[in-house]
């Protein structure tokens, strides 16, 4: 399709495929509603952020499938892939979204655990005697 846009978003462990089409604004995640995938409203808001912006919430159906991670890193995965696929879109969506800081990827990722110790920063007890 012509006017079909993807992009990708990444956060944490999760990786989203995210395809923008024009419709009515009816949004989709692996196969669900965003309500039904989506236990928390402030996940919801979160990634309907970057077309509140852009000011698109109806013009584009959102078509999403993610993997990998928690729901927090899902929805953050979603929300930098909508961001991406509306630059996409129209260039001059770049300046408000990149403003908001929609279109930085987060790159903090969990430490890895080191040896000698139980985790990446917890220690077993000291022992003195």
């Amino acid at each position: 399709m012509a006017n079909t846009f993807q992009a990708v978003g990444r956060r944490k462990e999760a990786i989203a495929r995210v395809r923008l089409v024009p419709g009515t604004g009816q949004k989709t995640i692996n196969g669900k509603s965003i309500d039904e995938f989506f236990p928390r409203k402030t996940l919801i808001t979160d990634i309907v952020r970057p077309l509140e912006v852009t000011s698109t919430g109806d013009r584009y159906d959102i078509v999403a499938s993610v993997n990998g991670g928690g729901v927090t890193g899902q929805a953050g995965a979603v929300r930098l892939g909508i961001a991406r696929a509306l630059v996409k879109v129209d260039e001059s969506y770049r300046k408000p979204l990149k403003q908001d800081g929609l279109l930085t990827r987060d790159s903090r990722m969990k430490e890895r655990k080191k040896p000698g110790q139980p985790g990446a920063r917890k220690k077993f007890q000291f022992s003195k005697r």
